[in-house]
């Protein structure tokens, strides 16, 4: 019935005016109108890294207002489409005011999710990193059934997915990866995922049929380019080479282009191997090194904060924060939000979407 869909249209009007305060729409044209006249003076280039941010910023502001007077514009189109509809008793226009009235709830709670990605890197490209923990080759093929479904998961986004850094296991699996995750709001998504991952299932390298636990932690840092927070001096790295053993290619284990970089006052390492070339690698290198080191100063940030307020924090390699149970029942459960799917077949091919918006909406700043 078309009168069953008076209620909806209100609801989403409704939605409309808290996302104008929430985007804060009045304060983002006033920003984008002094930022236009930045652009206006002559000397904004003599600084190409602040006229670029200014870009950048201008970009994001503009983005977001047209975004929300696009909803605005549509949702005045459907609620005409209802009117005319419902005044002139037409239901054979009652499907496309269903479809339209939809497709307008989808995206406002796609837009209500990205709201809640406040955190200052938020916006940024990621870099995820699986590591297998114990138990050989069991927990290897796990961080190979993780490094799939990251992949999907990335490409669902429309993201570019880009492995850095892939160590096989002795047998079978994944030993460790490294992925970067190029796109709007990548890190402030995939953060999420950061902890360490439990698989429960009958192993398919135990000829007893036993059932097995598996872990494997998966970290997840932002993506910064030329950071003001970061400096790194030449003479504080180590760069060695080393033949590639990635996942396969022509130049694989043939020529040394893969590359190791240690930063000797932190002691940090980053790798990259892949089938480009020595140059490249290392440039892919240094990207995981900036963020490595930034993330590392948010740490020890942290960590003095902590000890200023008395906080006591748990050492401990991660903390498990979902499971997998493929036996003897099929569940996948994040255990900070407690959301949980029978559907592990789709988890497992990226559609991680829930657990996500989940997380984002349990720790969003009240």
């Amino acid at each position: 019935m078309l009168s069953d869909w008076k209620k909806e249209l209100e609801t989403l009007k409704m939605c409309l005016a808290d996302l104008r305060v929430s985007l804060d729409v009045a304060q983002r044209i006033e920003k984008i109108s002094s930022l236009e006249r930045e652009f206006q003076r002559p000397d904004l280039w003599d600084n190409p890294s602040l006229a670029q941010k200014t870009m950048q910023e201008l970009a994001l502001h503009q983005t977001k207002v047209k975004i929300f007077d696009e909803l605005e514009l549509e949702l005045e189109e459907t609620t005409t489409l209802w009117q005319l509809a419902t005044e002139e008793d037409d239901v054979s226009l009652e499907s496309e005011v269903e479809r339209e009235i939809k497709a307008l709830q989808q995206r406002f709670e796609a837009l209500e999710l990205e709201i809640l990605l406040s955190g200052p890197y938020d916006g940024n490209n990621a870099i995820l990193t699986l590591h297998a923990g114990a138990g050989g080759t069991e927990a290897q093929d796990w961080v190979q059934m993780l490094y799939r479904l990251y992949i999907r998961w990335g490409e669902r986004h429309g993201y570019k997915v880009e492995t850095l850094d892939f160590l096989n296991g002795e047998e079978a699996g994944i030993k460790s990866a490294t992925l970067s995750f190029s796109g709007e709001n990548a890190y402030g998504y995939a953060k999420s995922e950061k902890g360490v991952h439990r698989l429960v299932r009958i192993s398919p390298f135990d000829a007893s049929g036993r059932r097995h636990t598996s872990f494997a932690s998966v970290d997840v840092i932002p993506e910064v380019s030329e950071d003001n927070e970061i400096t790194i001096d030449s003479e504080d790295l180590r760069v060695d080479t080393y033949r590639s053993g990635g996942a396969g290619g022509q130049h694989v284990n043939k020529t040394d282009s893969a590359i190791r970089i240690t930063h000797l006052p932190s002691g940090v390492v980053v790798q990259c191997q892949s089938e480009r070339s020595q140059t490249q690698n290392k440039a892919a290198a240094m990207r995981v090194l900036q963020a490595k080191l930034l993330e590392l100063k948010r740490k020890e940030q942290e960590a003095e904060i902590s000890e200023i307020r008395g906080e006591q924090q748990e050492i401990a390699w991660g903390s498990q924060i979902r499971s997998y149970v493929f036996h003897p029942y099929n569940m996948v459960k994040d255990h900070r939000t407690n959301e949980e799917t029978g559907n592990v077949s789709a988890v497992m091919d990226g559609e991680i979407d829930a657990f996500i918006a989940a997380y984002l909406q349990k720790t969003k700043i009240v």
